[in-house]
């Protein structure tokens, strides 16, 4: 219906204009007249919505519409207009501030109606009450500036509509962020700060409380559309998800409401940010105790987080520990008293105060309106009996505002007449010149309050943070609990004192509003597929990576020499890993070692003793020891595989390694060859040995070990880098091996009394087992017992090799010495 109201006033306005010959021109329909006014030499015009709502007719564009009937008186409007007539007769006191200038004032109704304000506007521009007045269309404007109105949608349809004429219009309460855009209001200021400051500091406050999934109910109209879509952009960039955004107007059908609290019903988050007024959420709090939604934890804007009346009207405390945003509390000195000293004989013929009265003492003054439930008015009645709206002053800084609005036109005016001892004139300055330097005043109230304003046309912003707290039962008492201030760097704009806050069900505990658990450090967040960014899993961070915070996206990777520890929240230095003498495993191995190392000498010694025993001699004492010899070095070469590896160690070590066993395994070959070679110079006519006597035995094992030697990687690296390397010495002692293992089992039958073939070939066949096994094990084991491993290799090959060639012998020499002969070694066994 408001639409259709407003749709017909554009109409009527055309139907204007077309009547009028372009020089005159007149306001169609009722006279408009101001409810409070008062003549002076410069007029400061005011809307209001004194009435909060309006008859509701029949309208239609073929017959002329009825007068607009205003309905439901509305104390607080009444409250705001005393504020406006305080500081203008302040101001007319004042000998220091527009001397010798009188301010009057016209203060209209706008009934809370768009169309009605813009109505209300285009009277005190024109001056137009009376619509028989037929007066030049194109004369100055007739106030020097509008205080108002309450509501941003109908500040946004004033201030459009005599934007064009540059008249200022000063709003001590329409916060709508949209009123800043300078290209769309050019004349529009406010002492009050815009939405999109509130919305920002709520957008803070939220995440301050550590609540990243909530619910929101907004106004269905441009305060409220606005002021969410300013919260849910702030809301966004800091992290926090709206699980729900849901409209909401007092005249919504008791279907619609039905369907929201169900829906916040439904929902999981737990706090509810609300950008609504007093009615609204008054509509809305029945609604949620008739259907048993409570325990939510609501965020008020400074729309009603600081009203008295609505604070009275919620008994079952749904809005219990509501914490919200308020405008700073302030005072005016002597301003509280002026608006409780009203009186209505003080205004004969105000009919707005004679309706003001009957609605605040529920009486009477005619006769004929006498009711049974209501006395006759006497008008001596004293406000000071009464508790109501009216009496309430929890409002004095939007009081406040109103009063820093009419100084701001005074002192604007001031200093653009050049008053000093008194104004030069009275006449009224141009509104365009005008407006231009009030947009750069900039002055102190008498409490020491600063008003200026930006570019926007907009005031610094400053809250209190209020919470509701019960100190009487059904009674709430308004605790301010921090502060916002937008002038301070971003991290000290918001402080609160989380100690003095109690919460929704009295709890002192802050409610945990979350889709999903915080991620603690050591995981990252998953975000749910399909879902917003605030739902997620916490997946644990890889080794070698790390997340040293809550909530981290992602996972950091350390440094080369650094990895994480089990927590994987810090990144430590490795532990350098590597076999050791102290532990036990490195004792043993050592212990081997050495045992290996005094056999093979023992033996070296027991053999060189009885060097000229036939059994020593017809084994190739030569070759013998340098068998052991090598065998010596093989048991003494593990020992450089234990502790903490140096450059020469690993280059000792896998060197070491290959020359020795090379040269151990040539030994054994040759010693097989002089085996075979021996078996042949027994044929008759055979001469072999004179090819493979000591020299060539020399240097065959001389030959062999030099190949391998040839590959300089393996002196230079012992490192993972020298695998190619490593696996070729590797191979080359496995074909030497091979080759040895092939011969001494082709010669392990010769008739001979003791078959050193055989021995050889039970030898090799160890050492090829144990190598044989060690490539598995080497490739599989981790850190050190990958060493653990190559040293048993070492030490199992090289036991394998001085038990099977030499124990037999010593066996002889020590217990069996009557065996160790000449006729006994040249025994030949029977031939099978």
């Amino acid at each position: 219906m408001e639409h259709i109201f407003n749709l017909l006033y554009v109409v009527m306005a055309i139907i204007n204009f077309s009547r009028t010959n372009g020089t005159f021109c007149s306001l169609q329909g009722e006279p408009a007249y101001p409810q409070l006014s008062k003549h002076g030499d410069i007029i400061i015009g005011g809307i209001l919505p004194f009435h909060s709502r309006w008859d509701v007719t029949n309208m239609s564009y073929l017959v002329k519409p009825p007068p607009v009937k205003c309905m439901s008186l509305d104390f607080r409007a009444f409250q705001f207009s005393q504020s406006l007539i305080y500081a203008i007769e302040e101001i007319n006191n004042s000998s220091s501030l527009l001397p010798g200038v009188s301010l009057g004032y016209k203060i209209y109704d706008s009934c809370t109606s768009t169309a009605i304000g813009v109505r209300m506007a285009m009277t005190l521009v024109n001056g137009n009450e009376n619509s028989d007045l037929d007066e030049p269309c194109s004369k100055p404007a007739q106030v020097q500036a509008i205080i108002g109105e309450t509501y941003s949608s109908v500040s946004m349809a004033i201030a459009n509509s005599i934007g064009p004429l540059s008249v200022p219009v000063i709003s001590y309460y329409s916060t709508c962020e949209c009123l800043s855009d300078k290209r769309k209001y050019p004349s529009f200021l406010r002492t009050i700060p815009s939405d999109y400051f509130q919305s920002r500091a709520l957008a803070e406050m939220v995440k301050h409380f550590g609540w990243t999934w909530v619910g929101a109910i907004r106004r269905d109209d441009d305060y409220g559309n606005s002021g969410m879509a300013a919260f849910t952009e702030a809301a966004v960039e800091l992290g926090i998800c709206l699980e729900y955004s849901i409209p909401f107007f007092r005249t919504y059908s008791q279907e619609k409401v039905l369907r929201i609290v169900e829906q916040v019903k439904s929902s999981t988050s737990r706090v509810i940010v609300a950008f609504v007024d007093t009615w609204d959420l008054d509509i809305l709090v029945h609604a949620f105790f008739k259907n048993n939604v409570t325990g939510y934890q609501w965020v008020g804007t400074e729309a009603w987080i600081f009203d008295l009346e609505l604070a009275t009207l919620d008994k079952f405390n749904i809005l219990q520990g509501a914490i919200g945003l308020a405008i700073s509390q302030t005072t005016v000195t002597g301003l509280k008293d002026f608006i409780l000293d009203i009186n209505p004989l003080k205004s004969v013929g105000s009919a707005i105060f004679t309706e003001f009265w009957e609605a605040l003492f529920q009486c009477t003054f005619t006769k004929q309106n006498k009711s049974k439930d209501k006395p006759v008015c006497t008008g001596e009645e004293k406000v000071s009996e009464v508790e109501n709206p009216f009496t309430d002053m929890s409002l004095m800084p939007i009081f406040s505002n109103v009063y820093k609005g009419v100084y701001a036109v005074a002192h604007a005016l001031h200093d653009l007449l050049g008053c000093t001892q008194t104004c030069p004139t009275k006449k009224q300055p141009d509104p365009f010149t005008f407006l231009e330097h009030l947009k750069r005043i900039h002055f102190k109230t008498k409490e020491g309050d600063e008003v200026y304003f930006d570019k926007n046309g907009d005031p610094a912003a400053k809250y209190e943070i209020i919470n509701w707290q019960t100190h009487k039962e059904h009674q709430y008492e308004f605790v301010s609990v921090g502060l916002y201030d937008s002038t301070l760097p971003f991290h000290n704009r918001l402080t609160v004192n989380m100690a003095s806050i109690v919460w929704a069900k009295n709890s002192n505990q802050v409610p945990v509003s979350v889709c999903s658990e915080s991620c603690p450090p050591g995981t990252r967040k998953a975000v749910q597929k399909g879902k917003p960014i605030c739902c997620f899993d916490c997946i644990p961070c890889a080794e070698g990576e790390i997340s040293n915070m809550t909530d981290s996206v992602t996972c950091e990777q350390c440094t080369q020499d650094y990895w994480s520890n089990p927590y994987r929240d810090k990144c430590v230095k490795k532990e350098t890993e590597y076999l050791s003498y102290e532990e036990t495993m490195g004792i043993l191995l050592t212990a081997v070692s050495v045992i290996g190392a005094i056999m093979a000498i023992t033996i070296a010694i027991l053999f060189f003793r009885y060097k000229n025993t036939p059994i020593v001699k017809a084994n190739n004492s030569e070759l013998s020891f340098l068998l052991l010899f090598s065998l010596n070095l093989c048991f003494l070469c593990s020992l450089t595989f234990i502790g903490q590896p140096s450059d020469w160690s690993c280059m000792l070590r896998h060197t070491a390694f290959g020359i020795i066993f090379v040269l151990c395994i040539s030994c054994v070959l040759g010693k097989t060859i002089v085996v075979l070679m021996a078996f042949r110079a027994t044929l008759p006519g055979s001469n072999v040995m004179k090819w493979f006597g000591p020299p060539q035995q020399r240097l065959s094992v001389l030959a062999f070990t030099l190949i391998q030697h040839y590959k300089e990687k393996i002196i230079l690296e012992c490192n993972l880098g020298s695998n190619v390397a490593f696996w070729a010495v590797l191979g080359y002692i496995g074909l030497l091996s091979l080759l040895c293992f092939i011969l001494a089992f082709l010669a392990r039958k010769l008739p001979d009394n003791f078959n050193e073939a055989k021995f050889i070939t039970f030898s090799m066949l160890i050492f090829c087992a144990v190598w044989i096994t060690f490539i598995p094990a080497y490739v599989s084991s981790p850190g050190k017992f990958t060493v653990a491993v190559e040293i048993f290799a070492i030490l199992a090959s090289s036991f394998g090799l001085l038990f099977c060639i030499f124990l037999p012998k010593c066996y002889i020499i020590i217990l069996k010495p009557e065996k160790n002969t000449k006729k006994q070694m040249m025994g030949k066994m029977a031939v099978k």
